[in-house]
């Protein structure tokens, strides 16, 4: 087994990451998804930039439970009102300090088998969410909870 380089850091957008899983056709299990990056890349923080929207305080608390650090974007409407988180901005500022200070870019992760020539031409690993389906996918069908209630999908 290959060993793990300590430390490492996770800048994941929120909506694109949401976005791309869902037009692929299936839903992500965010907690899987957190103890995967900590397994495969030894992730230990994994920034979670994402839109504020006061309603889906309840959203926030599970990620946070699941061990994201959340980083908050004001959150605009466009034009038919649908609600934009923009963070794309952050997250690259947040990657680039953290880059400079440590010198290293260990792979980048990608919801889809697609994502910005801007970000292939780099040369620099890229790990398809979809090729991690079975591992990452939220199971429609959970037991239910000690309680008897069921332990439903986290909605956006």
């Amino acid at each position: 087994m290959e060993r793990l380089l300590t430390n490492n850091f996770a800048f994941i957008d929120g909506a694109n990451l949401h976005q791309g899983i869902k037009s692929s056709g299936w839903e992500l299990d965010y907690r899987r998804l957190r103890i995967w990056l900590k397994e495969k890349y030894g992730i230990t923080t994994a920034y979670l930039f994402i839109g504020l929207v006061p309603s889906k305080k309840d959203l926030y608390t599970a990620l946070q439970e699941m061990g994201y650090v959340l980083v908050y974007k004001e959150i605009t409407y466009d034009g038919s009102g649908k609600v934009k988180g923009n963070c794309d901005a952050e997250l690259v500022l947040k990657a680039v300090i953290d880059f400079k200070e440590k010198e290293v870019f260990l792979s980048l992760v990608s919801p889809r088998d697609r994502c910005s020539y801007l970000l292939r031409k780099l040369d620099i690993p890229i790990v398809y969410l979809n090729t991690q389906r079975s591992k990452l996918e939220l199971k429609k069908e959970r037991a239910p909870n000690e309680d008897g209630t069921s332990s439903g999908p986290l909605s956006w």
